[in-house]
Protein backbone atom coordinates (compact mmCIF):
# COMPACT_ATOMS: atom_id res chain seq x y z
CA UNK A 1 0.00 0.00 0.00
CA UNK A 2 2.71 1.85 0.81
CA UNK A 3 4.26 1.90 -2.62
CA UNK A 4 0.84 2.73 -4.48
CA UNK A 5 1.32 6.79 -3.30
CA UNK A 6 4.54 7.51 -4.91
CA UNK A 7 3.57 5.60 -8.12
CA UNK A 8 -0.05 7.21 -8.51
CA UNK A 9 1.93 10.58 -7.89
CA UNK A 10 4.20 10.11 -10.55
CA UNK A 11 1.96 9.01 -12.83
CA UNK A 12 0.11 12.08 -12.71
CA UNK A 13 2.95 14.23 -13.25
CA UNK A 14 4.28 12.18 -15.96
CA UNK A 15 0.48 12.56 -17.67
CA UNK A 16 0.94 16.32 -17.21
CA UNK A 17 4.04 16.47 -18.74
CA UNK A 18 3.00 14.15 -21.71
CA UNK A 19 -0.37 16.18 -22.34
CA UNK A 20 1.19 19.63 -22.03
CA UNK A 21 3.72 18.42 -24.81
CA UNK A 22 1.14 17.02 -27.16
CA UNK A 23 -0.63 19.87 -26.81
CA UNK A 24 1.94 21.78 -28.19
CA UNK A 25 3.15 22.55 -32.01
CA UNK A 26 6.98 21.07 -32.90
CA UNK A 27 8.21 24.52 -34.22
CA UNK A 28 6.27 28.06 -34.99
CA UNK A 29 5.93 28.72 -38.47
CA UNK A 30 7.79 31.62 -39.16
CA UNK A 31 6.26 34.94 -40.18
CA UNK A 32 6.93 38.39 -41.45
CA UNK A 33 7.44 41.32 -39.06
CA UNK A 34 4.52 43.53 -38.84
CA UNK A 35 4.67 47.35 -37.56
CA UNK A 36 2.46 47.75 -34.53
CA UNK A 37 -0.89 48.92 -35.42
CA UNK A 38 -1.41 52.98 -34.56
CA UNK A 39 -4.57 52.60 -33.45
CA UNK A 40 -4.52 50.41 -31.03
CA UNK A 41 -2.08 52.19 -29.57
CA UNK A 42 -4.30 55.63 -29.64
CA UNK A 43 -6.96 53.55 -27.86
CA UNK A 44 -4.74 53.70 -24.73
CA UNK A 45 -5.59 56.83 -22.73
CA UNK A 46 -2.26 58.99 -21.61
CA UNK A 47 -2.28 60.11 -18.62
CA UNK A 48 -3.44 63.30 -17.22
CA UNK A 49 -6.70 63.18 -19.37
CA UNK A 50 -9.34 64.33 -18.48
CA UNK A 51 -11.09 60.66 -16.75
CA UNK A 52 -8.25 61.47 -14.25
CA UNK A 53 -9.14 65.05 -13.71
CA UNK A 54 -12.61 64.19 -13.49
CA UNK A 55 -12.52 61.07 -10.84
CA UNK A 56 -10.46 62.88 -8.89
CA UNK A 57 -12.87 66.43 -8.97
CA UNK A 58 -15.75 64.02 -8.35
CA UNK A 59 -13.53 62.23 -5.18
CA UNK A 60 -12.44 65.81 -3.82
CA UNK A 61 -16.28 66.89 -4.02
CA UNK A 62 -17.45 63.86 -2.02
CA UNK A 63 -14.62 64.22 0.47
CA UNK A 64 -16.06 67.87 0.74
CA UNK A 65 -19.93 66.31 1.46
CA UNK A 66 -18.58 63.92 3.74
CA UNK A 67 -16.64 66.65 6.06
CA UNK A 68 -20.29 69.09 5.73
CA UNK A 69 -21.32 66.17 6.80
CA UNK A 70 -19.50 65.32 9.97
CA UNK A 71 -19.74 69.00 10.86
CA UNK A 72 -23.21 68.79 10.60
CA UNK A 73 -23.67 65.75 12.74
CA UNK A 74 -25.30 63.84 10.09
CA UNK A 75 -25.94 60.18 11.15
CA UNK A 76 -27.42 57.35 9.28
CA UNK A 77 -29.98 57.96 6.06
CA UNK A 78 -29.88 61.67 6.78
CA UNK A 79 -26.09 61.28 6.06
CA UNK A 80 -26.71 58.99 2.89
CA UNK A 81 -29.07 61.56 1.65
CA UNK A 82 -27.52 64.84 2.25
CA UNK A 83 -24.37 63.42 0.70
CA UNK A 84 -26.21 62.08 -2.17
CA UNK A 85 -27.86 65.12 -3.00
CA UNK A 86 -24.78 67.27 -2.29
CA UNK A 87 -22.23 65.55 -4.60
CA UNK A 88 -25.12 65.53 -7.65
CA UNK A 89 -25.75 68.81 -7.15
CA UNK A 90 -23.62 71.79 -8.83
Amino acid sequence: MRALLPTTTACLFLSCLAGSFAGSPAAPAPTAPTAPAAPAAAAIPAAGTSTDGDAAAKHAKRTACLKDAKAQKLVGAKKTAFVKDCVAGP
